[in-house]
């Protein structure tokens, strides 16, 4: 029966703490992470607007910022206008920003209004 020596079992040890501790560091920008992961409270890894805003995003990211906004862009294009990400994800419609309720139904209606009478237009209808 062989036995460990003390100082391969010290080296298995300190080698064991190496890996765990490389693991548990903070998130590096730039880094995949999952959507729901915040660092120091904030979804986005960014502390200043920089000086110029050239987002081009080919996929939709959507962020909703603290102004109840949602940037399609993600991090990058809520950092461009100065705002704080709140949540991953696109805003909620109807959250007492912008129309009220009763002013988006109004809209809505005025839309669809429109539509219909583009299509009887083309169709020759009047």
């Amino acid at each position: 029966m062989s036995t460990f020596s003390p100082s391969l079992l010290l080296s298995l040890i300190l080698l064991n703490l190496l890996l765990v501790s490389s693991t548990t560091e903070m998130i590096k920008e730039g880094e995949i992470r999952l959507p729901s992961e915040k660092i120091n409270g904030q979804f986005c890894n960014a502390t200043a607007k920089p000086v110029s805003c050239p987002v081009k995003c080919f996929r939709a990211d959507p962020v909703c910022g603290e102004d109840s906004v949602t940037y399609w862009c993600g991090c990058a294009d809520a950092l461009c206008h100065g705002v704080r990400v709140s949540k991953p994800g696109a805003c909620d419609v109807g959250n007492g920003v912008g129309l009220s309720v009763p002013g988006q139904a109004l809209l809505l209606i005025h839309i669809v209004w429109l539509v219909a009478l583009a299509f009887s237009i083309l169709l020759g209808l009047f």
